[in-house]
């Protein structure tokens, strides 16, 4: 309707249906034709005429029902409904609550998980990050660290049989545990370029000897800011007397609970997806293996991730999800 009312307003200021149709990126036979359907008919010419067939046998006062149903009851046997079982409660078949139920774009067998940061400071801090990400200093490296803690070498009980033509690869559902390792990780956000280092364990004194190895491989004269979470070992003593011996180390911490600031993230899901997952190894040094020998793949043709939003939409973002659940202001 909104487009059939633009060919008419365009058509009034003396176009051509071709001048229109260019203008809407339509066709010129669209244009002609709702040209006409208004001439003769005026405003009733713009609606759709009736269509044939048999007519509909639910009401629109039915399909309210449905959707008042699906959104504020639940059946007393389950924590949601289904086809079958609202078909039964509203005396309708499976079909029919199927087609009101998609467009209307209710899905009552999916939920999903949220989480909002209640860090006092979470606008400053969103601004700090995203600051950093969208207009980095100059003469100055931003690195965003963190530690994947407890990686497990994992070994299947039997051998991993390998996929065929129509079949998929297969591994036994058991396996065997045989240690577990950490990863310290500091993604550059210009370059993509990963500093790792793995310890058998992630205490301060690891994160630590994380710091002196990214004092050691950036150059001297560039300043470094480090994005990072609010975990207590970022945050001992020994650290911060660390810091106060190398002041061109800053820290911005992200939000607490807002892990999905710090970009890192999404590099350990690539990780994760494309070598750990489905990994195989008998013990922990070549599991510490194969993670040297995939950052290094990785450094040798790195991908940036570039961040796109600034912190006023995603400020804005939170704000309108926060107005749409009902204990927002819990």
């Amino acid at each position: 309707m909104a487009l059939r009312a633009r060919i008419i307003l365009e058509g009034a200021t003396g176009s051509t249906n071709r001048a229109v149709a260019t203008s809407l990126g339509v066709t010129a036979a669209t244009v002609g034709k709702w040209r006409r359907r208004f001439v003769a008919a005026r405003l009733d010419g713009l609606f759709d005429e009736p269509r044939p067939g048999a007519p509909r046998t639910i009401t629109d006062e039915r399909v309210e029902a449905v959707i008042v149903k699906t959104l504020e009851e639940k059946p007393a046997d389950a924590t949601h409904w289904s086809t079958r079982s609202m078909a039964r409660s509203m005396g309708m078949s499976q079909t029919s609550i199927g087609r009101i139920w998609r467009a209307f774009g209710l899905q009552p067998h999916r939920a999903q998980s949220f989480k909002l940061s209640t860090d006092p400071l979470f606008i400053e801090k969103v601004r700090d990050v995203v600051g950093l990400y969208l207009d980095p200093p100059e003469r100055a490296v931003v690195l965003c660290v963190d530690e994947k803690s407890q990686i497990q070498a994992l070994a299947r009980f039997q051998p991993i049989l390998p996929m065929l033509v129509g079949t998929p690869e297969r591994r036994s559902h058991d396996y065997v545990r045989h240690g577990t390792t950490s990863l310290f990780a500091g993604l550059d956000t210009l370059t993509g370029k990963v500093i790792g280092a793995l310890h058998r364990r992630h205490r301060a004194s690891e994160f630590k000897a994380f710091l002196e190895r990214i004092e050691a491989e950036v150059p001297a004269e560039l300043a470094v800011h480090l994005v990072l979470d609010n975990y207590a070992t970022h945050k001992t003593p020994a650290i911060k007397r660390w810091l106060l011996r190398h002041p061109r180390f800053h820290l911005h911490f992200t939000p607490t609970g807002a892990s999905w600031l710090n970009l890192v993230e999404r590099w350990f899901a690539e990780l994760t997806t494309k070598k750990i997952r489905r990994g195989a190894h008998t013990n922990v040094p070549n599991l510490e293996r194969d993670i040297r020998g995939w950052i290094a793949t990785w450094n040798e043709s790195p991908r940036p991730y570039v961040w796109v939003k600034t912190a006023d939409q995603i400020l804005a973002s939170l704000a309108r999800y926060c107005e749409r659940i009902s204990d927002s202001a819990h």
